[in-house]
């Protein structure tokens, strides 16, 4: 991997596509009564944080997104990349601090470490 690729990592996109038939549904909902309308922001809501929300890696930092904003971390900052019960990716940072990694499962902690340039390390048998 050269050092300025930058990995993507995002839920999966059935949330998306369940957004997009909500909202489809939800329309003969809001049409009915112009006081239903706002129903139609749950579905659009959902389906722009699908689209946004993950975890951006590349050899400088990660970039956790949420909908309406994201948070850096350099990778000195990160002690340990684990995965929790629930399978999904955890960073515990310099300070203790745990962040979960949006968009990342368990399984993924090799693509996410090989981002960086070091080999990531392999179970012992």
């Amino acid at each position: 991997m050269s050092r300025a690729e930058t990995v993507r990592f995002r839920h999966s996109q059935a949330i998306l596509v369940a957004a997009v038939i909500a909202f489809l549904g939800a329309l003969p909902l809001a049409s009915a009564r112009w006081y239903l309308v706002p129903v139609l922001l749950v579905p659009l809501a959902i389906g722009a944080w699908a689209w946004r929300a993950g975890t951006d890696a590349d050899a400088r930092e990660l970039r956790l997104r949420a909908l309406l904003g994201q948070r850096r971390v350099a990778w000195d900052r990160v002690v340990e990349l684990a995965a929790d019960g629930r399978g999904r990716a955890v960073a515990r940072l310099d300070d203790g601090e745990r962040l979960v990694l949006p968009g990342v499962r368990g399984a993924e902690l090799p693509r996410l470490v090989a981002v960086t340039g070091q080999t990531p390390p392999t179970p012992a048998a």
